[in-house]
C-alpha cells in the first residue's frame, strides 16, 4: 500500500492522475494538497471524493511547514508534484507569480520531504519524489530538427519554461546533494477532460459552441506533441514503478500536429457532431455549426506570442525501453473522448468560464 502526497491534484493533469490513481490502485491512501488557485477546482475531483483512501487539504506548498505536517500525521512514502503555473501567456505578462509557484514552492516541498524523509528518517519504506515538469524546458525545434531526448540541453525560453527549469535543477540538487530519492518526467502537450479553457484544444472547443472567434497566433503553424492526459498518468505510473532513482524521463504523445491543423479538425469534428444532432443545434444555437456554416469560420488570427517556440518533439525512446512505455489512447481516440466529455460537461465549463476568465481571454486575444 502507497501513501501520496499529490501537489496540484485539483487541477487538470493532477486530478486526471488521482482518478488514475484511485481506480488502478484503489487500495492506495491519495492525499491531494492544492491551493485552489483560478486553475484549481475542487470539482475536478468529485469522482474520488468518496473514495475511502482520499484526502483533500487545501493549502500552498509554499507553506513548508504544513507539508511536513502531512508527510508525518500521512506517514507519506511518495510526492507526485503537479502543482504550478503553467499558462505561457500569464508567464509574459505575470512572471512573479511563475517564480514564487515553480520555483520557491518545489524547493518548499524539497525541504519538507528532506527534513521528514532523511533528518528525521520518517519514511517507512523507501521513499519517492516525482516532479513532473514540461518538454519546454528544452527550448524550440526547427522542422528538421530530432526530437527532444532526455539528454538536451536546456534553453528555456519564456518566464514559464524558465521557471521549470530551474525547479528541475532543485530536484536534481537534493538528489546529488541530500539523498533524496528522485524522478523527473518531462511531459508533453497535454490534452483531455477537466484541461482549463485558457489552453488552445478547449478554448477552440468552447469558443465554437459560443460562436466566438478562434485565435491563432501568427500563421498557425508551430507544431506540438499532443499526449492524451490519462496517458500521462500512466507514464508517471511506470516511472514509479520502474524508473531509476535521480533519472528523468522524456513522456510524450509521439503526436505532432500544427497548431492551425489541430484547430481545422477540431472545427470538422464539431460541424459533424452538430450535423448529426439536432439537441446539440438547439443547445448552442450561437454556433456556426448550428445553422450549417462551416466552425473554422469563426478562425482568425492574432499578432504572434513573444518568443513563441517554433515547435516541440519528444523522443520516448528511454521511456520505451527502461519503462515499457507506450501511448495507450491514439490521438483519434482522444480527441474524440475529449470532445464528448466537453459537450456533456456543460455544467463544469460554464462554472469556471466566469467573468474574470472572459475579461482575460479578450484582453489577451487581440484580433491582428
Amino acid at each position: 500500500m502507497k501513501k501520496l502526497l499529490i501537489t496540484g491534484g485539483a487541477g487538470f493533469i493532477g486530478a486526471n492522475f488521482v482518478h488514475y490513481w484511485a481506480n488502478e490502485y484503489p487500495e492506495d491512501r491519495l492525499v491531494v494538497l492544492d491551493a485552489l488557485t483560478y486553475a484549481g477546482n475542487r470539482n475536478n475531483l468529485a469522482p474520488v471524493e468518496q473514495h475511502e483512501g482520499f484526502r483533500f487539504v487545501s493549502g500552498d506548498i509554499l507553506d513548508t511547514a504544513l507539508v511536513e505536517t502531512l508527510l508525518r500525521e500521512e506517514s507519506i512514502d511518495t510526492i507526485v508534484h503537479f502543482a504550478a503555473e503553467s499558462h505561457v501567456d500569464r508567464s509574459i505578462s505575470g512572471p512573479d507569480a511563475f517564480i514564487e509557484t515553480n520555483i520557491i514552492g518545489t524547493h518548499s516541498l524539497l525541504k519538507a520531504a528532506r527534513q521528514v524523509w532523511i533528518t528525521e528518517g520518517r519514511c517507512p519504506v523507501q521513499h519517492r519524489f516525482h516532479h513532473v515538469s514540461t518538454d519546454e524546458v528544452f527550448g524550440s525545434l526547427t522542422p528538421e530538427d530530432p526530437a527532444f531526448t532526455e539528454q538536451t540541453a536546456y534553453a528555456p525560453n519564456s518566464p514559464y519554461s524558465a521557471s521549470k527549469a530551474a525547479s528541475d535543477f532543485f530536484v536534481r540538487a537534493y538528489h546529488h546533494t541530500y539523498g533524496l530519492n528522485v524522478t523527473t518526467s518531462n511531459c508533453s502537450n497535454n490534452y483531455g477532460p477537466y484541461h482549463f479553457p485558457e489552453k488552445l484544444i478547449p478554448l477552440v472547443i468552447l469558443n465554437i459552441l459560443h460562436g466566438q472567434s478562434l485565435p491563432i497566433y501568427g500563421d498557425g503553424k508551430n507544431i506540438r506533441d499532443w499526449l492524451y492526459v490519462s496517458d500521462h498518468a500512466y507514464g508517471i505510473d511506470l516511472t514509479l514503478k520502474k524508473g531509476r532513482v535521480g533519472e528523468t524521463y522524456n513522456i510524450g504523445g509521439c503526436n505532432e500536429w500544427t497548431n492551425i491543423d489541430i484547430v481545422q479538425l477540431i472545427c470538422q469534428l464539431m460541424d459533424t457532431r452538430f450535423a448529426h444532432d439536432d439537441i446539440l443545434r438547439r443547445r448552442f444555437p450561437k454556433s456556426p455549426a448550428a445553422g450549417g456554416v462551416a466552425s473554422n469560420s469563426l478562425i482568425s488570427y492574432v499578432a504572434d506570442r513573444a518568443g513563441h517556440d517554433f515547435r516541440y518533439a519528444i523522443d520516448t525512446a528511454t521511456a520505451n525501453e527502461e519503462l515499457g512505455y507506450q501511448p495507450k489512447v491514439s490521438f483519434e481516440q482522444g480527441i474524440n473522448l475529449t470532445l464528448d466529455w466537453y459537450l456533456s460537461n456543460e455544467q463544469w465549463w460554464r462554472s469556471v468560464m466566469d467573468g474574470t476568465y472572459q475579461q482575460w481571454i479578450e484582453q489577451q486575444y487581440k484580433v491582428a
